[in-house]
């Protein structure tokens, strides 16, 4: 168990480049951003490699400026009562827009067309007619009419069905888990699939929007592809790993799958026919980087400022008005009459409380807890040894 404090200047490191606009968030004199730091308060990383990394006890928050965090081994993390926040819909659009752009550029032929059109470099006068009677062999498709399956309607998804059909395609979309939010954000005219089946049996092309995870991984595999139209257009700016790569090459070759348009190049899929690799350029705008940036750190900086959480991947959400009171906040299993016992110390304290908030994520839960005044002497770290003593407490601030 953990027992901190929040001191008056926080230490903020960062693993990768991170835009200003982001950093300007911890421009004031109680924060202190140092990239070598060694026991920091708060990390914020792109995709620097954390799994090997040692947890210092002054650690409280850890801030993805993407969706993915695969980079970050969020068990160890949740152990040791770290909150783990990423920036989902941050990058939406930008993403958004690269699925929309190789949708369109795979059913033109457009990036095999790029490709002959460079071995014409030196032929001289002969270029002109040599393009005319080449051409022939790029003919595409419009995609005006056809079928566009998105797989995973949250932020991205969302976005690329509902633009799809202003391209005036048909749009089927499946998600078993779609938010409130989405599913309000989401046009009527985007039709509602009852199974993955029915998108792969369906769509003309399939885009992919859903995390890795055990569940996910190899979901486009040979029995996958069997369900599918032949010569469907498929497109991965989600992870690598949603796809079986010694699958998808069969598949390729057969003419069953006619493209496959991903983001996240292997050496295999780089020899593969009628595969298109782009080099991991989903998110990668400006403004993208700007959003992300901003996001990740303002989340941060209300977290440790407040313990208000928002957008954590390890933690649930919880969100209690701060209003300067003292503020004790304890990250625990989520077990049976927690709640009841650090209510109860704080009772035994003679101590009112003035507002409560209790959540709960899987195996892991969060109480934050104001007291009506601001409590001196040893009265504090009386509670903090007393709630430290109970079984399944992970970490407690006061702030």
């Amino acid at each position: 168990m953990v027992t901190v404090t929040l001191d008056k200047v926080k230490t903020i490191k960062t693993l990768n480049h991170i835009a200003e606009s982001g950093l300007k968030v911890f421009h004031h004199e109680d924060y202190r951003i140092d990239a070598e730091s060694e026991d920091p308060d708060a990390i914020i990383v792109r995709s620097y490699n954390m799994h090997d990394m040692e947890i210092k006890n002054n650690l409280k928050a850890v801030a993805r400026a993407g969706a993915g965090v695969n980079n970050i081994p969020i068990d160890k993390y949740s152990e040791a009562g770290v909150v783990v926040f990423n920036t989902p819909g941050a990058n939406a659009n930008a993403v958004k827009e690269i699925v929309l752009t190789s949708l369109m550029a795979s059913s033109r032929n457009i990036f095999d067309g790029i490709e002959w059109a460079k071995t014409l470099e030196g032929k001289g006068e002969e270029v002109p007619q040599l393009v005319e009677t080449g051409k022939k062999r790029f003919v595409g498709k419009e995609i005006k009419g056809k079928k566009l399956g998105v797989i995973g309607l949250g932020s991205v998804g969302a976005l690329v069905a509902n633009d799809a059909l202003n391209l005036d395609m048909d749009v089927i979309g499946f998600d078993p888990y779609i938010s409130i939010d989405t599913a309000w954000s989401l046009s009527r005219n985007v039709e509602r699939a009852m199974s993955i089946e029915e998108v792969f049996e369906t769509a003309d092309y399939i885009t992919v929007h859903v995390p890795l995870t055990n569940e996910t991984k190899d979901m486009f595999n040979e029995k996958a592809f069997q369900l599918m139209k032949p010569g469907v257009h498929i497109l991965n700016f989600s992870r690598g790993g949603l796809v079986h790569e010694g699958d998808l090459e069969i598949a390729l070759e057969a003419g069953v799958v006619g493209k496959y348009i991903t983001d996240f190049p292997t050496d295999t899929i780089l020899k593969m026919k009628n595969a298109v690799s782009l080099p991991h350029l989903g998110a990668s705008t400006i403004e993208s980087e700007e959003n992300c940036a901003v996001m990740a750190t303002s989340q941060v900086k209300t977290y440790l400022e407040t313990g208000n959480i928002k957008n954590a991947v390890n933690f649930p959400n919880a969100e209690l008005p701060y209003t300067g009171k003292q503020r004790i906040t304890v990250f625990h299993h989520n077990v049976p009459n927690m709640v009841g016992q650090i209510s109860a110390i704080i009772s035994e304290k003679h101590l009112n409380i003035a507002a409560m908030i209790n959540k709960s994520r899987g195996n892991y839960a969060y109480t934050m807890i104001d007291i009506d005044e601001k409590v001196n002497g040893d009265v504090i770290p009386g509670i903090r040894a007393a709630i430290n003593q109970i079984e399944d407490v992970i970490r407690i601030r006061v702030i």
